[in-house]
């Protein structure tokens, strides 16, 4: 980072301003006003040349000018008293001065509010455990004598499993197995919401890890039947998992805990969706016991989305313009997928220019589309659903910025469902003229997955 990207948010003070950054200051970018110029200075992979470097070539003089309007913009931000930084082209620690007293007051609630949706690790099951339900419980026992029998019946089963089908719920595995990412992105969050010492007592972080916990048993029993199962390429898997780890996620939350819960909301709601619809799936392909145990799964995420939509609704008594404009917010930005930097290093898009790996989750999430597994039909029903649940169009009161967020709102849904009308009728016209599109997924040993 050159000296002239490197600025200070300066926290404001006026009515209604933003909470103050509670972090050191770190190096940041300008916002996307000002990207393009930032996008003229000098990469440091670049060669240099006598006519490309140095203090006195075109090069140079061209990067100090865009260095010092790029410069100037962000001072003029800051005298504003710019409540936010900007961390390389990521919006971060937005949350306002009242969102932050509104999520510290509700410690106390989120004890009682949510703490109770989570199954009880001591509760008798009647089946002689203690306890919810775990991986074990839908694979083969190695204590049985009949241990290497009940092998050879899941991997029958998985044999009749079509290979796009395994594509599908590989990507769903993955996208579970990126738990640590999304326990991170909980624990950055703004107004002490986070678990700071790993064992806080307050509500907010009691949540944080019985979520994860619950969670974690999801991309355990799944990767396990994968593994026992035979039909996908296990280190493929596992490199692309390991890969999505280490490249996080960007959901645009901005440490923002309103943002954050109104995209928790859609998430759980839209993997209880794709866990439920590939159940559906296993049953029709004939292997029940991964249709039990993906419903288990869906179950666990119908909970927990139960659990973030009450957060929201609780932000909605206490701050109805602060949570619309949240959620209009991650609207119009469009809710990015937790899986969507996943990247397997071999992947070929078909796309010019594109690296090996790229276009991996796009081309995952069109088989998941074409299976009736997760489809944009769903995104639409799924804004749909929050604005019913929230009574967004019942609201009154609001400010004018607000009230047209509502506005916003209540059409949204139809807007999504348009275009994936669109989408969906141009698929259609694809397959009638013939046309193919497929691609080979490291996933299933290169095999070719028709994307139409």
């Amino acid at each position: 980072m050159r000296a002239a990207d490197k600025v200070t948010s300066r926290p404001a003070t006026a009515a209604g301003a933003r909470a103050p950054n509670p972090r050191p200051c770190r190096s940041v970018r300008p916002p996307p006003t000002t990207r393009a110029l930032h996008s003229a200075l000098p990469r440091k992979h670049e060669a240099s040349s006598p006519l490309t470097s140095g203090a006195g070539s075109p090069r140079a003089r061209k990067a100090e000018d865009v260095a010092a309007r790029a410069v100037a913009l962000r001072e003029d931000a800051a005298a504003l008293g710019g409540p936010f930084v900007w961390i390389g082209d990521q919006k971060a620690h937005s949350t306002t001065a009242r969102g932050a007293e509104v999520i510290e007051d509700m410690s106390a609630w989120a004890q009682d509010g949510l703490l109770p949706l989570l199954k009880d690790l001591d509760a008798d099951r009647g089946d002689g455990r203690n306890g919810p339900w775990q991986p074990a419980d839908f694979l083969p026992d190695p204590q049985s004598p009949d241990f290497i029998d009940q092998v050879r019946e899941l991997r029958a089963r998985s044999a009749e499993l079509p290979a796009g089908f395994l594509v599908a719920l590989v990507g769903d595995t993955i996208t579970e197995e990126a738990l640590p990412t999304y326990m991170n992105m909980l624990n950055i969050m703004d107004a002490g919401c986070g678990d700071a010492t790993g064992r806080d007592a307050h509500g907010w972080a009691q949540w944080t890890r019985g979520w994860t916990a619950e969670e974690n048993r999801h991309g355990e029993a799944l990767n396990a039947y994968l593994y026992l199962g035979g039909r996908v390429d296990m280190p493929a898997v596992e490199r692309t998992v390991q890969g999505l780890i280490s490249r996080g996620m960007d959901g645009k939350m901005e440490n923002n805990p309103y943002l954050c819960f109104v995209y928790t909301s859609f998430q759980e709601r839209a993997t209880r969706v794709s866990h439920g619809n590939t159940a559906r799936l296993a049953k029709e392909y004939g292997d029940d016991a991964l249709a039990r145990l993906c419903g288990m799964v869906a179950a666990d995420e119908a909970r927990h989305e139960e659990a973030y939509k009450r957060i929201v609704e609780q932000v909605l008594l206490r701050d109805p313009d602060g949570a619309v404009l949240a959620f209009a917010d991650m609207m119009r930005k469009g809710i990015v997928m937790p899986a969507a930097l996943m990247d397997d290093g071999v992947h070929a898009s078909g796309k010019k220019g594109a690296r090996p790996g790229d276009g991996l989750f796009d081309d995952y999430a069109e088989v998941a589309q074409r299976l009736g597994v997760y489809t944009a039909r769903d995104y639409a029903d799924i804004v749909e659903h929050l604005v019913q649940r929230w009574g967004i169009a019942d609201l009154s009161g609001l400010s004018g910025e607000a009230a047209e967020a509502q506005e916003y709102l209540v059409g949204h849904a139809e807007k999504v469902r348009r275009l994936a009308d669109l989408g969906e009728r141009r698929a259609q016209r694809s397959r009638e003229a013939g046309r193919e599109l497929a691609r080979k997924f490291s996933w299933v040993f290169g095999e070719e997955i028709s994307l139409l």
